[in-house]
């Protein structure tokens, strides 16, 4: 199930009729992989557990849902791999949008569920048919430890927990009840409240359920630092500015609505809820950050009223210039959250134009099931998904001017943003040329969707070539513009790489800087080099930067994607395309790293934990979208018919599903590093389809790219 056309609630019809229902048997119980040797926890089996007695397996659907690679005449890997190839065709044709786009789920953790509730009970909008459907979703997410997770498979969380677990409290689950009643003696035994994270106590100070003076002080004063002064606005990576300037209003203002009940039994001692915790050492960025945010509690008892009015003022106004045409903010639900609680604290009431704008375009974000549940998505990702689905698609070969490729190039089109942004406060004089994640964020065309998009045009034979000639000029100077001073490119932002926001004590979940990653860098390296750039002085630059930043082991680190695997899987096909011989040592080195991780079972996959624990790097359960970007990545390395090709594709046809998909319940994208992570319900299609196409095919534009060089 996905979002309809204009993103609100609700299923996209497929234009192809679906595949027969199958009665599925569940199997036995499935012991996952264990981790590496020295890998901190086991993947949970709880939920692994209950999507096994669904039919699904721990790496796929069921054997007996599974497509049969000796189905048609018998032959090699390659005959079953263009069966399960044009099984894959059909089924993502299926799924386009009859105004030529694809959206897959954007599927995150409960916590955007838990927050979109609380946001309803403190403007007073809650309604009993959204509680009741939110709280079946967050109750199908516990684990059956009792606590919720950030991810499939991933351990408990504490700041996830609480405000599930507060989210069927006004759902009316009682304290006495089992799953409510171990989940709270979870929290306490990890510190209770105290020890969650400053976002999760916002939100329980907005109802009292912590002291806003025991919150980091965040002055809406910064709106007027100017550019060159540290920690001003444009110092944190868009994501975070948007969610910054709301939040400095809410700091300002600290309200509190009447809480409907207390929340004693998490905390490890109801009467010291906030024990008092030890400085770090003066001398220390943490101790002199901390002594920071000490100066600023202090600063709010003395602060001059009329500059704190002129301030509040200037959030809010510079908070409505960012509204986009669908009433959202920057395209994503944490920002258009605070957006509104500001907003209205500053006066708008929910009739005023502004705020009903904002509140409808929140309830796109929700994704209504069969069963009655409702899941929010924290974005949605309709460019990023037609421009990889274009790709496969191509990729797999279907002509290039078939109408399917020629709709969503349209729609692609459509779709280019050449108005100014945030961007242009690094860039002012840059003139615009690129497209955005979302169906509406003007504000911030991003650098990877600029490239990819690209990418995606120059495979389809439009009617107009002008017109697509011209946008590919206006994006491919655009992300030239964007390239930072060290030769990479960040997602968003030119030079967005100050470290002091992240030292913030506010600043405690997830980055909130945007410095170049080896994934956007391949991405852009790659979109030049087809557009005849691959000599130009700032590829090269990108080329240089790329092969820096290879790790020893021989892999690079996946900023966007989970995570060396998609690291790799980017930086090796743009190294090539951008005439790096595949005898390259780098290259080298990246398929000896690839083919050392693979799994026992041909495929491919790396646990989100490999970010904070190396002993995770590349070593997790095979997954579609993972094992692709290892094809992808041996493939442009001139490795097509060694072992390890044939065993990642055999996997990938022995996983399909009869109807033409793949089964994917493991997350492989990233938000922030192990902070947020995503799963992409497109990925599980694209990418391996991309990847067998590839296979089949050869590399796209490999002739082209040999007489550019």
């Amino acid at each position: 199930m996905t979002a309809t056309t204009d993103g609100s609630a609700g299923a996209v019809p497929p234009r192809a009729p679906a595949a027969t229902e199958i009665t599925i048997a569940a199997p036995g119980p499935t012991d996952p992989p264990a981790p590496p040797a020295g890998a901190g926890g086991l993947i949970d089996r709880g939920l692994i557990g209950r999507r096994l007695a669904d039919g699904a397996g721990p790496t796929g659907p069921a054997a007996t849902d599974r497509a049969d690679p000796a189905d048609g005449p018998a032959g090699s890997t390659a005959a079953a791999a263009e069966r399960a190839t044009a099984r894959a065709v059909e089924h993502l044709l299926a799924q386009q949008d009859p105004e030529g786009w694809w959206k897959g789920d954007l599927e995150t953790n409960v916590t955007m569920d838990a927050e979109d509730l609380l946001l309803r009970q403190f403007l007073g909008v809650q309604d009993p048919k959204t509680l009741e459907a939110a709280a079946r979703h967050i109750r199908a997410e516990q684990r059956e430890d009792s606590t919720w997770a950030g991810f499939y498979g991933g351990p408990g969380e504490l700041s996830t927990t609480i405000e599930a677990y507060l989210a069927l409290r006004l759902a009316g689950d009682a304290v006495d009840a089992p799953h409510m009643a171990s989940a709270a003696a979870w929290v306490r035994s990890r510190g209770g409240i105290a020890a969650a994270r400053v976002f999760t106590r916002i939100w329980l100070a907005l109802f009292g359920w912590w002291k806003w003076d025991d919150l980091p002080e965040l002055p809406p004063e910064l709106i007027f630092l100017p550019k060159w002064v540290p920690l001003n606005i444009y110092d944190f990576g868009c994501w975070a500015r948007q969610t910054i300037v709301p939040l400095t209003v809410v700091s300002a203002v600290r309200p509190v609505r009447p809480a409907p009940f207390g929340l004693d039994e998490l905390h490890t001692d109801p009467a010291r809820p906030n024990p008092p915790q030890r400085k770090a050492a003066a001398t220390s960025w943490d101790g002199l950050f901390q002594r920071l945010d000490q100066a600023l509690h202090a600063y709010r008892k003395v602060t001059l009223r009329p500059l704190r009015r002129a301030a509040l003022r200037s959030c809010a106004r510079w908070i409505v210039e960012r509204q986009e045409n669908d009433g959202c903010w920057g395209g994503i639900q944490p920002p258009a959250v605070y957006s509104v609680i500001a907003l209205h604290l500053m006066g708008y009431d929910l009739d005023h134009p502004v705020l009903r704008a904002g509140l409808e375009s929140l309830d796109r974000f929700a994704v209504w099931r069969e069963d009655g549940s409702r899941m929010i998505e924290a974005c949605q990702s309709p460019v990023w998904d037609t421009c990889l689905a274009t790709i496969a698609l191509a990729d797999a070969g279907l002509r290039p001017d078939h109408p399917a490729l020629v709709k969503a190039a349209d729609w692609m089109l459509d779709e280019e943003i050449v108005r100014s942004g945030d961007w242009a406060v690094q860039r002012p004089r840059l003139q615009p040329g690129g497209w955005a994640f979302e169906f509406h964020n003007d504000n911030y065309p991003d650098i990877d969707d600029t490239a990819e998009v690209v990418l995606a045009l120059r495979r389809v034979a439009h009617p107009d070539p002008a017109r697509v000639d011209a946008a590919v000029e206006r994006a491919v100077r655009w992300n030239l513009g964007m390239q930072c001073r060290n030769g990479g490119w960040g997602a968003f932002d030119a030079d967005n790489t100050s470290r002091f926001p992240n030292r913030l004590p506010f600043c405690d979940f997830g980055e909130v800087i945007d410095p170049p990653s080896a994934d956007v860098t391949a991405h852009v390296v790659e979109m030049l080099a087809l557009t005849g750039k691959a000599q130009d002085a700032g590829t090269r630059r990108g080329i240089e930067w790329l092969l820096a930043e290879q790790e020893a082991n021989g892999a690079w680190f996946g900023r966007w994607g989970v995570n060396h695997i998609y690291g790799t899987g980017s930086a090796v096909p743009a190294l090539v395309a951008a005439g790096i011989p595949a005898s390259h040592p780098a290259v080298r080195r990246a398929v000896g790293w690839l083919e050392s991780v693979q799994n026992d079972d041909g495929g491919w996959g790396e646990d989100l934990r490999s970010y904070p624990d190396p002993e995770w790097i590349g070593h997790g359960v095979s997954t579609p979208s993972q094992t692709a970007w290892a094809l992808l990545a041996l493939l442009s390395a001139g490795e097509r018919d060694g072992k390890a090709v044939e065993r990642g594709v055999g996997w990938l046809v022995a996983e399909q599903r009869k109807d033409g998909s793949w089964d994917e319940p493991y997350f492989t994208g990233t938000g922030f590093p192990w902070d947020f992570s995503i799963n992409y319900h497109l990925y599980r299609m694209v990418f391996p389809l991309t990847a067998l196409g590839r296979y089949l095919h050869g590399e796209p534009f490999a002739d082209e790219l040999r007489q550019v060089r």
